[in-house]
């Protein structure tokens, strides 16, 4: 999987990307992250990005030559590269959405910038993306999260993958409770079952747990499965 980022501000990403499982990852060859330099793909003497909007307003717009002038570079070298625009108006990234962009083979990211992106760049993406309903200062963390989530269902990211099959949002539910030693916590003991040494009934008490707690804390989630949220 090759992950490529299109930025203004290329010294956010360093540090995330040579740490924990991203690193590792790139160490072995299993994944690949490059991040490139919009004002690299200026024509101006002053390296410009944005301009004031048409029609007046606040802020700044980042204009489309510099954006697009990215894209046709980077992707002329890519196999089907899949070019994703981070903004609060693109579809939720959900783990279904993360498990689909995890079949591509190149990923290619833009990431937005003060009012947004000058809207005639439409054209040259292929999905619109958001990690939530908020706004964040522009879509360099977004792209962080896109990687991270996406990285680990490559195989070879995650050691164990069938940790990875099992945690929150794989299956349309919230992760059951996990515990680990001391047997005893200031009164707070394990549930018996977890030490039981019966896999059958284990499995069993997570399913229910996994159940229960989306039915407290996402019902909504039980909802889009046609369970019952009661």
């Amino acid at each position: 999987m090759q992950f490529h980022v299109l930025t203004i501000f290329p010294e956010m990403f360093p540090s995330p990307l040579s740490a924990s499982l991203l690193k590792k990852a790139q160490d072995k060859g299993v994944v690949s992250c490059t991040v490139h330099n919009l004002r690299d793909y200026t024509t101006d003497k002053h390296h410009s990005v944005d301009d004031a909007p048409y029609g007046g307003g606040q802020g700044m717009v980042m204009k489309p030559e510099p954006v697009v002038a990215a894209l046709e570079s980077i992707c002329l070298s890519l196999s089907n590269p899949w070019r994703i625009l981070l903004c609060p108006q693109g579809t939720p990234l959900t783990q279904a959405k993360v498990a689909e962009l995890a079949q591509r083979a190149s990923l290619v990211m833009v990431c937005g910038r003060y009012e947004g992106i000058d809207e005639r760049i439409r054209p040259f993406i292929d999905e619109e993306l958001s990690i939530g309903d908020y706004i964040v200062s522009g879509g360099e963390i977004a792209s962080l999260v896109v990687i991270d989530a996406v990285a680990r269902l490559i195989p070879g990211v995650v050691g164990n993958q069938e940790s990875v099959e099992e945690e929150s949002f794989s299956h349309g539910l919230l992760e059951y409770p996990q515990y680990t030693r001391p047997e005893n916590f200031r009164g707070m003991r394990v549930p018996e079952v977890l030490l039981s040494g019966n896999h059958a009934k284990i499995t069993s008490w997570r399913q229910q747990q996994s159940i229960q707690r989306t039915r407290e804390r996402r019902p909504d989630l039980l909802t889009q499965r046609g369970l019952r949220t009661e």
